[in-house]
């Protein structure tokens, strides 16, 4: 018998979610994992790398919950929103029995946890505008417990309407977790939902230092929700989920001046993406532009499979999603600096 054999079922039948990482590429200019461009210095205290971590660190809980206006019991610390994700789907759903709902397409590892967890899912595609169909969403609620809604969506970067989504919540109240993927809303901070968390129970907002704080490598992630959801997490979640030097330097991320710095890498970003989106229109090569809200732009090409070619011929890795469903000749960029901007555009300019 091979090894394989004595994987769980649903593993051995897994399709694992593509990272940038494990997709790979050859190039200078890597615009396919919507990372920050730069990286700021931190300091680390070696003094106590012999003991545990503290379960929750204190100060990176007080921290975030400060910067996000909530309470601290209102506060998770995980490896990454990635972690989080599983998390939700391991506390609230019974293999076998419930399932969780989906937008495609949307980010792909709230499928691949499901699958991992031996948990159905269930799909409700985005409307025609690639907008949530919040009805259809409430109509096909029986036995899902976790709803995950992505704002800015990955990759078409649509944004949520706060008046559909309490409609929802409270369609859903008592029946599911309806969670917000808010990973690139520094991006678009006025759109969060997390004030929302006061008045709904079953609204979960995921966050993560991966993109606009430029800490992708740290992987931090919060949840944020009422605290009998918190609580509930807790139980779950390994005793110890916030490395040491996870917690020192993504405290100082969260100071008064690591706020500071991503206030600023946001408001840069931002102009170069706005200055992309104009280049990108002007070019015979693109025939449609999604709503542009995170530090990435998604793009429809006449030929997507010559214009990732183009590019990597030029050494810039950027991320294909012409195999998608609907996403047919579409390309994602990440935002980079001004002179990876530059060389994108001067490469699809030539097509």
């Amino acid at each position: 018998m091979s090894i394989e054999k004595l994987a769980r079922q649903t593993v051995q039948d897994l399709v694992p979610y593509e990272s940038a990482r494990r997709i790979g590429g050859k190039g200078e200019v890597w615009i396919n994992a919507n990372e920050a461009p730069d990286c700021s210095e931190y300091q680390l205290n070696c003094d106590r790398m012999n003991r545990y971590p503290e379960f929750q660190p204190p100060e990176v809980i007080n921290a975030y919950a400060s910067y996000a206006g909530l309470n601290t019991d209102q506060v998770l610390a995980t490896r990454g929103a990635d972690e989080s994700i599983e998390l939700l789907i391991r506390t609230f759903c019974e293999p076998g029995k419930d399932s969780i709902l989906i937008c495609p397409p949307t980010y792909g590892m709230y499928s691949v946890s499901a699958n991992t967890c031996g948990v159905d899912i269930k799909t409700v595609p985005l409307q025609a505008n690639f907008d949530v169909d919040y009805q259809a969403v409430a109509d096909n609620l029986d036995n899902v417990k976790v709803v995950f809604l992505c704002a800015p969506n990955n990759p078409t970067g649509n944004m949520l309407d706060t008046k559909q989504l309490k409609q929802l919540l409270a369609a859903a109240k008592d029946r599911a977790l309806i969670v917000v993927d808010e990973a690139y809303i520094e991006f678009c901070i006025d759109q969060s939902q997390v004030e929302l968390i006061e008045h709904y129970e079953n609204l979960v907002v995921t966050r993560t230092l991966s993109k606009a704080f430029a800490l992708a490598a740290i992987r931090c992630g919060f949840t944020l929700a009422q605290p009998s959801v918190i609580d509930m997490m807790k139980k779950v979640i390994p005793p110890y989920p916030v490395p040491g030097p996870v917690a020192q330097i993504a405290s100082q991320a969260l100071s008064t001046g690591g706020l500071h710095t991503m206030e600023q890498r946001v408001t840069t970003l931002n102009a170069l993406r706005r200055e992309a989106l104009a280049q990108l229109d002007g070019l015979a090569c693109v025939t449609e532009l999604f709503p542009a809200t995170g530090n990435f732009i998604l793009a429809r090409f006449v030929d997507s499979k010559l214009a990732f070619a183009t590019l990597a011929k030029a050494g810039i890795i950027a991320r294909d999603f012409a195999n998608k469903p609907r996403l047919e000749n579409c390309i994602r960029i990440t935002i980079g600096n001004k002179a990876e901007m530059r060389a994108t555009i001067k490469a699809l300019a030539a097509l």
